[in-house]
């Protein structure tokens, strides 16, 4: 089993692939390419990144009343029509994790509301360089923290590694044998995905060389944006009809910016990433789903299935990848939600599960209530929230929305 995230950004290994794809941007698709029979294809966020349109959330955006909107349909088509919005109703929240042939990932309409955030360029991103440290005596373990969905904000990112010490005012590993797990989602969204990508690697070296650690787990926007650069439009069959890698990545944020700037290096990276994790009785997942019982019966197997899959270079299989694991929700449910976090520590250990993906206001009932009151709108969030009989931890703050970008030592204090 490997752990991408805790190694030297130019390891190789047999099984790897150089990823050798034109950085060529197919365009969006147009609705009226929509083929009779297939389903529409949504964004799980609006559909309002454009060329020409700001990177990261629009300012002042607000959920329409008793709802939110809803991105036009669009299927693969070589016209290069941008997506556009109208509005839905109400928002509606199945079971995620109900058995559901149809569940295609991109029906997740979650509004991106309040942020607003400047474009960075080429040159704003963090250099993959470290200055080696003097590793010191062994002591044990350090601290152990982790950190929620940072979807492009890297100055977020920053701001909250120093405020927690783990990072200095260079942005240099600051925090000796300290630990440090992210939970995914490091692209889309935001202005700056490969500045974070190139901050997290870096730090991984860092930290390694000064006795503690920097890692990372697979979230579902590294397969989307794995899928999107080795795939492209070619179609895949989602539970909505035909869809492509290339329209799911534009309408759940893809940023041009990044595609411009992803290399090889950073698709190695992500591929390679774990997605679960043990640490210290915490069960650490990205995604608030009971599918990573799907892949094996041990977090090595879950974590093998899954490189094995994405080495495969298969886009129906990394595809399937990607649906299963932005389902959500599997925890929120008063009555079901504490025995699925059961099941999954009973079969992968821990004592509770921390997640990130599903934003806290979401969970909390924030946004896009379902009781159809309007007068309700997204509180600061502060910190985790501890829910599910105390056994589940949500990290996703809600950087895109009205939330903030979390960096927390566990266990928590609750």
């Amino acid at each position: 089993m490997t752990q991408g995230a805790g190694q030297g950004p130019a390891m190789r290994t047999d099984t790897l692939r150089d990823f050798r794809v034109p950085v060529s941007e197919p365009a969006p698709y147009p609705a009226s390419a929509v083929m009779p029979g297939e389903g529409p294809v949504y964004g799980e966020y609006p559909a309002y990144y454009a060329e020409g349109a700001p990177a990261g959330p629009r300012p002042g955006y607000a959920p329409e009343p008793g709802g939110h909107p809803e991105p036009v349909p669009v299927a693969h088509s070589g016209t290069d029509t941008v997506p556009q919005q109208r509005p839905a109703a109400r928002a509606e929240f199945p079971d995620a994790d109900a058995e559901d042939d149809g569940y295609t990932p991109t029906q997740r309409d979650l509004p991106v509301i309040g942020r607003g955030a400047a474009p960075s360029g080429p040159g704003d991103t963090v250099q993959v360089q470290y200055v080696p440290q003097e590793a010191p005596a062994a002591a044990g373990p350090g601290p152990l923290y982790v950190v929620g969905d940072v979807h492009g904000y890297l100055d977020e990112l920053i701001a909250e590694l120093q405020a927690q010490d783990l990072i200095d005012a260079d942005c240099h590993w600051s925090a000796g044998n300290a630990r440090l797990w992210f939970l995914g989602d490091f692209t889309d969204r935001g202005p700056d995905g490969i500045g974070v990508i190139d901050l997290v690697m870096r730090l991984s070296a860092e930290a390694a060389a000064a006795g503690g650690y920097c890692k990372a787990l697979m979230g579902n926007h590294e397969l989307l944006l794995i899928g999107a650069k080795r795939f492209g439009d070619t179609p895949v069959q989602s539970g909505a009809g035909t869809a492509t890698f290339q329209a799911a990545w534009l309408l759940n944020g893809g940023q041009r910016t990044d595609m411009d700037r992803l290399e090889d290096v950073h698709l190695q990276w992500m591929s390679r990433l774990d997605a679960a994790t043990l640490a210290d009785g915490h069960l650490l997942l990205h995604s608030d789903t009971t599918a990573y019982l799907d892949y094996g019966s041990s977090i090595e197997d879950v974590n093998d299935t899954i490189h094995e899959l994405l080495n495969r270079h298969d886009a129906d299989i990394t595809w399937d990848l990607f649906r299963k694991f932005t389902k959500r929700f599997a925890f929120r449910d008063e009555e079901t939600g504490p025995d699925a976090v059961r099941e999954l520590i009973g079969t992968y250990g821990g004592g509770r599960v921390v997640h990130g993906h599903s934003p806290i206001p979401y969970l909390l009932g924030e946004v896009g209530t379902e009781d159809g009151d309007e007068s309700r709108g997204p509180e600061a969030v502060d910190g985790p929230h501890v829910y599910a009989d105390g056994l589940a931890i949500a990290m996703d703050g809600g950087v895109t929305m009205a939330g903030k970008l979390l960096v927390v030592q566990l266990p928590l204090s609750d």
